[in-house]
């Protein structure tokens, strides 16, 4: 076989298609990309590896399109990992960027799981970027990991990483409620992000009456997917047993005159200091999850 001349037909159909049907641009480039991968694959293990170096060459003379010796060696790496991981080219939502972005990534399960919630959540390539740099990945349990590549059913707290990972932009000390509660609202959608998918805000110092007193509740969201009020609580002292009591309290109160029959219980998160680091405790009836918070400026 001559394996230059169908990788460069391959590439040529390609550019012919794109521009022709440019709705279908993404699923022919990673089609295509495969069928190069495969050819530069057994070439390589014909003619050894200076072979992509030749033929990266060859395709900037014969066709006047620049693919460089390490873009052909990422076309390669991303037929390997299709044929490793069973993965199929025609199930994709995502474009060659964000696969470009992707195999920069050594470990196979966490390239699946970012193609996962790309594909789920529709992420640009700005986002995905976003998320491995902010470590997402290694930043929630195996349990969870293999439920989000597989599909599975989560719960609300398989969600929630750890650490969470707050920004500080303006490098605050964080000496009160109030400033802590003030970096979190500076970026309320970062910080609902961080908890999970499908959260809003319903406010800050939410009032709430019980009995003659009125008191207020940090933050109030409302998780959609999983149907529930979640109660927020801030402190900067260590976690104490008045803690989990108030907010109990809190929770309770949500779930007696706000939440709705076919809604879920009320979830609360406590978010403390443990050893001058700042953690996240989530509380429901029959779990409690801690969650270490990290701030980053």
């Amino acid at each position: 076989m001559n394996y230059y001349n169908e990788i460069k037909e391959q590439i040529l159909n390609n550019e012919i298609t794109k521009r022709v049907k440019d709705y279908s641009k993404n699923k022919s480039d990673l089609t295509t990309y495969y069928n190069v991968g495969k050819l530069l694959s057994e070439a390589g293990k014909q003619y050894g590896e200076g072979i992509i170096k030749e033929y990266s060459e060859k395709l900037e003379n014969d066709i006047n399109l620049k693919y460089t010796e390490r873009t052909l060696r990422r076309i390669r790496q991303f037929y390997l990992f299709c044929v490793v991981s069973k993965w199929s080219t025609l199930s994709t939502k995502l474009t060659w960027s964000h696969f470009c972005e992707l195999l920069k990534i050594n470990n196979t399960n966490e390239i699946k799981y970012y193609i996962t919630i790309c594909e789920q959540n529709n992420l640009s390539v700005r986002q995905l970027r976003e998320r491995i740099k902010n470590k997402e990945y290694e930043r929630l349990d195996e349990q969870t990991k293999l439920k989000i590549i597989n599909q599975e059913d989560l719960k609300l707290e398989d969600t929630i990483k750890n650490p969470i990972i707050i920004s500080n932009k303006f490098n605050y000390e964080i000496v009160s409620e109030k400033i802590l509660q003030k970096i979190i609202l500076e970026d309320i959608e970062e910080f609902m992000k961080e908890l999970g998918n499908s959260f809003s805000f319903i406010g800050s110092e939410y009032p709430i009456k019980i009995g003659c007193n009125y008191n207020y509740i940090d933050l109030l969201l409302y998780n959609i997917e999983f149907n529930c009020y979640v109660v927020v609580e801030l402190k900067v002292t260590e976690l104490k047993k008045e803690h989990i009591g108030q907010i109990e309290v809190y929770m309770n109160y949500i779930d007696k005159n706000l939440r709705k029959q076919a809604q879920d219980k009320t979830i609360g998160i406590i978010l403390c200091k443990k050893d001058n680091k700042f953690i996240m405790e989530y509380r429901s009836d029959e779990r409690i999850k801690i969650r270490e918070c990290e701030l980053s400026i």
